[in-house]
């Protein structure tokens, strides 16, 4: 599998034959100011909670491909009554889609529109088909319900969890969050856009090296497989 970095918590990867896009925050992003949206396929955008620096080009990408928003409830209405298709859900449901299932897990953050407008609560991922398993946990903190994840769901091949610390888990607590989820292959996300989730790389690598782990940190417009 492939999956391609596009800055903060966005990333594209085709799954089951379809492209698939998470937290799509581009075009503010100064970081990806080289990458163009409208070049980006999108079959389906998967959103984890309301704010900016997760939907900015959600809207705009979802109309350029008539892709379907993925999201919890309010975020999916949201996006709904804004012309967009979507397909809402909750937490500890899961849906069969044409590329495979999708079971939206829980998440400890916040979670509001840019206007300050209740987003509904945050969440995470969990997809699989018959070939490949993969986690995105969105914007959270290191939370216990994470060790339902293999209980409840197929073995992972990847886990995409944030690490810049101060909004999110620092990359210390993602290395623990990896052993709750049983994932020794993990990227990071939510690093370095600004200057309150800066990290030291080398220092990230080592806490999940200590833990017999490994992370990949990628630059921004790196597709590479995982």
């Amino acid at each position: 599998m492939q999956l391609t970095y596009y800055g903060q918590s966005c990333f594209g990867f085709e799954f089951g034959g379809k492209h698939l896009l998470f937290d799509p925050f581009i075009t503010p992003n100064e970081k990806a100011k080289d990458i163009d949206i409208n070049k980006i396929k999108a079959d389906y955008i998967l959103l984890s909670h309301g704010h900016q620096d997760h939907i900015s080009d959600a809207e705009a990408i979802a109309k350029n491909n008539e892709a379907t928003i993925i999201a919890g409830f309010e975020t999916a209405v949201f996006f709904g009554n804004r012309g967009c298709k979507y397909h809402p859900m909750n937490h500890g449901g899961k849906w069969k889609f044409d590329f495979g299932t999708v079971k939206l897990v829980n998440a400890v953050h916040s979670s509001s529109f840019p206007d300050g407008k209740y987003a509904g609560y945050p969440a995470g991922f969990v997809i699989w088909n018959d070939d490949n398993c993969l986690y995105f946990a969105g914007d959270t903190a290191l939370t216990m319900d994470m060790k339902l994840i293999p209980m409840t769901c197929p073995k992972l091949d990847v886990a995409i969890l944030p690490v810049g610390d101060n909004f999110t888990m620092g990359y210390e607590d993602a290395a623990i969050a990896a052993e709750f989820v049983e994932c020794d292959n993990v990227v990071g996300c939510h690093f370095d856009t600004f200057g309150y989730i800066v990290i030291d790389k080398d220092a990230a690598r080592q806490s999940f090296t200590k833990r017999s782990k490994s992370i990949k940190l990628p630059e921004i417009g790196e597709t590479f497989d995982v």
